[in-house]
């Protein structure tokens, strides 16, 4: 199915339907029973944590560029500190393995559908001091519950991908999750959501890793803790994670981002060890979104290098540092914003770099 929705993206074709007309009643009423639970509360608007992270590190080499695109999960919302965002753990993670300051753009929009990425690309490139040396991009919840067709989805995706490919960024997206693991909804909805999000992700994998990016699947927000405690990883609306929530996924997608920069050496033999394996693409697609924190790599076509990182210790995160606009002036940022440590690794994440 994953390859009948990246086929259907590349060559133009329709949406591809997933259930039959009999279900639609009974999905229909716990479509709106989920609605009057998810989001119950109130989701902080996401603070911006753009600006220069790991300034201690400064040099003769240049920042890194990191641009984050992508949906409410992109952009943090649900948290209320800057330093507990995914862009900037994700920055000051880049800054501490790479020892190099890092200046982060995240132009991620709540509520975006794959269709905005298009803006997103535009809108970073074009303000950008100089183009990303590495992109972010988390999207694919709101096509699935907005019910945006998968073959739309996944080409405006992997258009996305190769404008930042050819503007010279890596990339890493991490695929759609699973949405199967938010509590409120119930059978048969959840077992629909979960096999949509899966299709999609899958779907996802295929298309980034054709266009040269790399994947991480983000499948129940890396990792079984959310399903064992949804009230400690969710935050208060019941949908958006918390701060917990989205160190964990950062953990995993981290490595990922280091690997694609080069900032450490990567061994060309499997490791059975760590459940590397080389598969065709679309079957490297599907294994990932099985399973949250797999990463699919690109090799020789057909095929693709499916790796299970280990999750590593992410360092304390920090507010970003205010950089001057063009006319010299400073940024302005919100009143009393210290610095603060980021929240502490889910138990389990080892301290090393693999």
């Amino acid at each position: 199915m994953a390859r009948r929705i990246a086929a259907g993206a590349a060559y133009g074709g329709g949406s591809i339907g997933l259930i039959g007309a009999a279900a639609v009643g009974v999905l229909l009423a716990e479509v709106q029973l989920a609605k009057r639970q998810v989001g119950g509360g109130i989701a902080p608007v996401p603070p911006s944590a753009d600006g220069r992270y790991g300034v201690a590190f400064a040099g003769p080499a240049d920042p890194l560029q990191l641009g984050l695109l992508g949906d409410s999960t992109a952009a943090g919302q649900g948290v209320r500190r800057a330093g507990q965002t995914p862009g900037a753990l994700l920055a000051s993670g880049l800054a501490a393995v790479s020892e190099r300051p890092v200046d982060l753009r995240n132009v991620a929009q709540p509520g975006a559908r794959s269709d905005d990425l298009e803006r997103q690309v535009s809108l970073l490139l074009a303000d950008a001091s100089r183009p990303p040396d590495v992109c972010v991009i988390m999207i694919g919840a709101n096509d699935v519950t907005h019910r945006m067709p998968a073959t739309q989805s996944v080409r405006c995706l992997t258009t996305a991908v190769r404008r930042l490919r050819t503007a010279g960024a890596e990339v890493v997206v991490g695929t759609c999750p699973d949405l199967g693991t938010i509590e409120p909804v119930y059978q048969p909805l959840r077992w629909l959501a979960r096999r949509v999000s899966r299709q999609l992700a899958a779907a996802q994998t295929i298309g980034s890793v054709e266009q040269g990016g790399r994947t991480v699947s983000l499948g129940d927000l890396l990792g079984p803790e959310f399903e064992a405690n949804p009230r400690e990883l969710f935050g208060p609306d019941n949908y958006h994670p918390s701060a917990e929530g989205y160190a964990t996924a950062a953990m995993a997608v981290l490595p990922t981002l280091c690997a694609a920069l080069g900032l450490w050496p990567e061994s060309e033999r499997l490791d059975g060890a760590r459940r590397a394996d080389m598969l065709p693409v679309a079957k490297a697609a599907s294994q990932a979104a099985k399973e949250a924190g797999t990463e699919v790599t690109g090799a020789r076509a057909p095929w693709a290098l499916l790796k299970q990182r280990r999750r590593r210790r992410l360092p304390a995160a920090t507010e970003p540092h205010p950089q001057p606009e063009p006319h010299g002036e400073p940024r302005e940022l919100p009143a009393n914003r210290p610095a603060r440590q980021g929240p502490a690794a889910p138990p389990g994440s080892g301290p090393a770099i693999d």
